[in-house]
């Protein structure tokens, strides 16, 4: 199970860290808000722990902007400010729980654990990602960091398919069928041209890759 630790003081950082990794966590450290932001943007991860103050972007704004570009992931705050409008505010900024410092390590891995469980109830295939990339199967959106992407109804299937089957190289024969529903026919160039579609949108802005081609196999998404 992956953290996201947002703390600017070192001390904390090595305390946190080495419990959570003691108890079997894998955990990713950032000094600062923007660090964090750019880490929570790149990556998958199962929980998110950030304090309130910190330098360059503070925690509750990286809490918004992260709800506001639909990241779901579960948001712990954790800060010196234990005041019940602090805690309100925090709650309001889209984070899921609070806990003031200081604090028992056992409390923290309880809220760990509460949080990471109900996600898991609520994890369904309606969100599917890749690195900084989500595609949101019921609100019809794709989002890649923090950038609305509008695709076309063939251009969003395509990639839906790609998202099921990351990381698996996929013939073009089993796109044209399971996309267009249709036999491959080796005299056409449909597959082709709207693989290069969906690279214009969701890659050529971006200097990670996601869509590869396997020549003489088919296509893979995967991060580069």
């Amino acid at each position: 199970m992956k953290i996201l630790l947002i703390e600017d003081e070192r001390k904390t950082i090595q305390y946190i860290k080495k419990g959570l990794e003691e108890n079997g966590y894998e955990v990713d450290p950032a000094e600062d808000g923007m660090s964090g932001r750019n880490l929570a943007f790149r990556n998958q991860y199962n929980l998110i722990i950030t304090d309130v103050i910190l330098p360059e972007l503070n925690g509750r704004d990286l809490c918004r902007e992260l709800r506001d570009a639909k990241v779901e992931t579960p948001i712990l705050m954790l800060t010196a400010l234990g005041e019940t409008d602090d805690v309100v505010e925090g709650l309001d900024s889209g984070a899921d729980d609070y806990l003031a410092k200081p604090f028992e390590f056992k409390e923290l891995l309880a809220r760990i654990r509460s949080l990471t469980k109900r996600q898991s109830k609520l994890v369904n295939e309606t969100q599917l990602r890749i690195a900084d990339l989500t595609l949101d199967t019921n609100r019809k959106s794709v989002i890649r960091a923090g950038k609305k992407i509008d695709l076309t109804s063939k251009e969003f299937s395509l990639l839906e398919y790609f998202l099921r089957n990351q990381d698996r190289v996929i013939p073009r024969a089993e796109l044209s069928k399971h996309v267009w529903n249709v036999d491959f026919d080796t005299g056409t160039n449909m597959v082709e041209v709207y693989v290069n579609y969906l690279r214009k949108k969701i890659d050529k802005d971006f200097s990670s890759k996601l869509i590869h081609t396997q020549f003489g196999m088919g296509y893979i998404l995967k991060e580069a």
